[in-house]
């Protein structure tokens, strides 16, 4: 191990003398207090935050970061405490590790909720200091590339959560090759065998490719020189994730895809970049539709290029990407340059109060959510696809995709929001519900007189838009019931339950009933005790028509309106109240599993067999079962109920289809409190 520590010493160049005995103290503690350890692989468990800490060094990182980075396990797999901690290396390391160490000492919580918790500190911890998801992201790496050890359904588990949390937050803040390596990793242990058919697809052509794309690069260096820009040209593949979703969102076979060959151009300045973009277009046809400036609107995370995708020789797809070097160095490790560039360089750098997802983030505070809800918000407002639109002044927002006029008023204010009556993009009046379309100007429009209304909790998309709603309907609506997703009138008639009876005196009729009900659990307003609770006879789930009946001592017990129990509940009519869903949609919703025999396009086949019905999927999870068999799982929404039997007659046609079935959709609980 020492020697090790002498082969990771041969990289500290980048830094101090100061600094590097620094980290050398810290990694020889590291090395101490982790000797007993190993790893699954059976390897010594120093290994791992030693080799955390390079991918800092290599992203050129300040000495606390890659101080932290060898520290990053000693709170949780070691008896050091924090104070410990801070005197050796100071506050600021100290920080630094406990902002990345999970939260693990809530042994009454569930592990999906001890999981969700460590994120949502780690997410908040990362607003105060943006070096603590970089070095998570760099132990993520290291723990994918090292994940064959792991039981098979431990490494779906890990790498489910790398697609869904991590990669996208590496896209985020623009470290461009951690975001593809942990997708192409993530790839390799869910999808095993699509995996290795694209690996030895794009090996097999390797040769071919190159000598291809060798020759467009000469042409372009070529007609670069005699404009007199100097350039350099490299050529680069798709990498495997990108080429798996291409076939998913195609619906194509692998020899179908051709744009998997890309051309990256560097030069000097941004002029020159348009100068090339002129050069390519007039040596190859451009595709219409395939052109992008991200230099004129960079991307949330600070990327800046040109895209253009040209029909090159024989008739192929190549995807061209046109940038100056500084440009390059923001897009390879984005966030990460701020520190390299505070050495002294003149590149403009990525600050991270300059990121969205940070400001994001930060105006999330006060917003009162369980662990569970917050991270589901995560995943559907921060971390998937974008959309960017401009204030009269020209300010530009960023909100997520399929926001409303609604979503925007709240990002500028709560005022503003709160008093929305109308909205224009690009100066023409538009529905409040309408979703906002990328680069367009919105204007809204308020009114004194104007308010939230509980409809509008059914179409915003942001946690801040839904959280302002709420307060102002809990606050200014004392006839409602706000919890979750679930609204309830309140009915003046109805009797306020009487106190709860000891155990004891509970006759068993009303046990056994107690048994038929999943609790949410969550406590309903200020100033009543009660409680909206799941009927577990008829299980209804989102978008199904229900009714709800308030209970002695349990709250609000919410039944399917046609519940074949309902009429066994003696003062049903008496004490029934009207409840709906908060996000009601007039799809219906359903989830099927089917097992097949192996083929790479029956994700495609089964999305075509629900689009013939105006339908489409909304999840999807293939899974291998056994070396010739999948097993698959689909939530799919239609338009109307009645289509569900025909789409799925319509797969059982599908010549690789075994069986078909339907199942229930999941009712999940609360993870708060």
């Amino acid at each position: 191990m020492v020697a090790r520590v002498e082969q990771f010493e041969q990289k500290l160049t980048f830094y101090s003398e100061e600094e590097k005995q620094k980290i050398l103290e810290a990694a020889r503690w590291a090395m101490e207090l982790h000797k007993d350890q190993l790893r699954a692989s059976g390897e010594p468990f120093f290994i791992h935050p030693l080799q955390v800490a390079e991918i800092l060094v290599d992203l050129r990182m300040d000495s606390e970061s890659v101080i932290a980075a060898l520290l990053h396990d000693v709170l949780e797999d070691t008896e050091v405490r924090r104070e410990e901690l801070r005197q050796r290396f100071g506050k600021e390391v100290e920080q630094l590790v406990n902002g990345v160490t999970k939260i693990s000492v809530l042994r009454a919580k569930s592990k999906s909720i001890q999981q969700a918790e460590t994120i949502r500190k780690m997410l908040f911890a990362m607003v105060k200091d943006i070096r603590v998801i970089l070095i998570k992201l760099a132990d993520k790496l290291h723990n994918m590339r090292t994940l064959e050890y792991l039981p098979e359904s431990k490494r779906k588990e890990i790498a489910e959560e790398c697609l869904d949390i991590y990669a996208p937050l590496a896209s985020r803040l623009g470290i461009g090759w951690i975001k593809m390596e942990l997708e192409d990793l993530s790839l390799k242990h869910l999808h095993r065998d699509i995996y290795d058919q694209i690996k030895a697809f794009v090996a097999a052509k390797k040769e071919q490719r190159g000598e291809y794309l060798r020759k467009m690069q000469d042409r372009i260096v070529e007609a670069a020189k005699a404009e007199g820009i100097p350039v350099q040209v490299e050529s680069r593949a798709k990498h495997f994730y990108s080429i798996f979703t291409k076939m998913k969102k195609r619906g194509k076979q692998l020899e179908e895809i051709y744009d998997l060959l890309g051309i990256r151009i560097l030069c000097e300045t941004q002029s020159d970049c348009y100068v090339l973009l002129g050069i390519v277009h007039r040596l190859w046809k451009p595709i219409e539709g395939r052109f992008k400036d991200y230099i004129a609107m960079p991307k949330a995370n600070k990327y800046q290029s040109l895209h253009t995708t040209v029909m090159g020789d024989g008739g192929k797809l190549i995807e061209i990407q046109i940038r100056t070097e500084d440009m390059h160095q923001t897009a390879e490790h984005g966030i990460a340059a701020h520190w390299l560039y505070k050495r002294g360089t003149s590149a403009e750098v990525v600050r991270p109060e300059d990121l969205p997802i940070i400001n994001r983030l930060k105006s999330w505070n006060g917003i009162r959510i369980s662990s569970g809800e917050f991270l589901n918000e995560i995943k559907g407002e921060i971390l998937k696809d974008s959309i960017y639109v401009f204030t009269p002044k020209g300010d530009v927002i960023e909100l997520p995709k399929g926001a409303t006029p609604i979503d925007f008023a709240y990002h500028i204010h709560t005022d503003i929001g709160d008093h929305i009556y109308a909205a224009k993009a690009d100066g023409v009046i538009i529905p409040l519900k309408a979703e906002l379309k990328n680069t367009q100007v919105v204007e809204v429009l308020t009114s004194p007189q104007a308010h939230p209304h509980l409809a509008w909790l059914r179409y915003v998309k942001t946690a801040r838009a839904r959280s302002k709603i709420r307060a102002w309907l809990k606050k200014n609506d004392a006839s409602l019931i706000i919890d979750r997703n679930i609204v309830a009138k309140k009915k003046p008639e109805i009797p306020a339950p009487p106190p709860l009876r000891p155990k004891a005196e509970k006759p068993k009729e009303e046990v056994d009933r107690r048994e038929d009900v999943k609790k949410i659990g969550v406590r309903i307003g200020a100033d009543r005790n009660m409680l909206i609770n799941l009927a577990g006879c008829c299980n209804p789930v989102t978008g199904d028509d229900i009714v709800g009946y308030v209970s002695r001592g349990r709250g609000i017990i919410v039944h399917k309106r046609d519940c074949p129990n309902l009429k066994f509940i003696p003062d049903f009519q008496e004490r029934s109240i009207e409840v709906e869903w908060e996000t009601v949609s007039p799809k219906a919703t359903r989830q099927f599993q089917v097992t097949a025999r192996r083929t790479l396009d029956l994700f495609s086949e089964i999305e075509g067999a629900v689009r013939k019905f105006k339908g489409h999927l909304i999840a999807g999870r293939v899974d291998e079962d056994g070396p010739d068999r999948l097993i698959a799982h689909f939530t799919m929404e239609l338009d109307r109920k009645e289509d569900f039997g025909k789409v799925i007659k319509s797969i059982r046609t599908i010549p690789s289809i075994l069986t078909i079935q339907d199942m229930p959709l999941e009712t999940r609980g609360d993870d708060s409190d």
